[in-house]
């Protein structure tokens, strides 16, 4: 194997242990809720990711390339951390395409092109998939709200506002719509039999 080769895996590997920071880096927007220890940034892309391939089939979109989308939307954290909105105001980030092309740089280029493409494709939120993306992004925060107001925070409504607010798909506002009127641990239920036929012989 030549040396070519083995910095390639040196650099696709460098970028699976700094993936490795978002399941110990916090969502920081939830401590203004009150939420003591909230999820972690990799907690969220995980439902992100599943949730986007559900929103897919229900928009006729690809759901592999949506949950591939949904997995990437915030690897960039690593590096310029989960900025709160209301930082927003006053800093400037560098895009995530550009921190996105850092990160993967020194892997098979083959890898780089495949992450920076969904990233751009994330980023711009023209195609299908990646409107889809986004919406998922944005329920999964909503349905984080819902759950966290469950268990006592009640600070959460601002987050679910503008979650609905910015989501695009019907099927997205049908999904918003559920989390709203649901209950988080209804699934632990067991749901009833089916009624069986009665039995009409004289």
């Amino acid at each position: 194997m030549t040396d070519d080769h083995n910095a390639d895996a040196d650099g696709a590997m460098s970028f699976i242990f700094e993936a490795g920071v978002l399941k110990r880096a916090a969502r920081t927007g939830w401590w203004f809720a009150g939420v003591k220890q909230p999820e972690s940034i990799a907690d969220h892309s995980f439902r992100t990711a599943l949730i986007g391939l559900m929103l897919a089939a229900m928009e006729g979109a690809d759901p592999a390339r949506v949950s591939m989308l949904c997995v990437l939307h915030d690897t960039q954290e690593t590096r310029i951390t989960d900025i709160p909105h209301i930082a927003k105001r006053y800093l400037t980030a560098t895009p995530n395409t550009t921190v996105t092309a850092d990160q993967v740089a020194a892997g098979p280029p083959a890898v780089a092109d495949l992450i920076t493409a969904a990233v751009a494709e994330y980023e711009a939120g023209e195609t299908l998939e990646a409107i889809v993306a986004r919406d998922a992004d944005k329920l999964e925060c909503l349905v984080q709200a819902v759950e966290y107001r469950h268990q006592g925070s009640n600070n959460v409504q601002r987050w679910i506002d503008s979650s609905r607010a910015a989501l695009k798909t019907t099927s997205a506002h049908r999904l918003a719509d559920a989390a709203l009127n649901g209950q988080p641990l209804a699934w632990l239920t067991p749901a009833p039999p089916p009624e069986q036929p009665s039995d009409t012989r004289p």
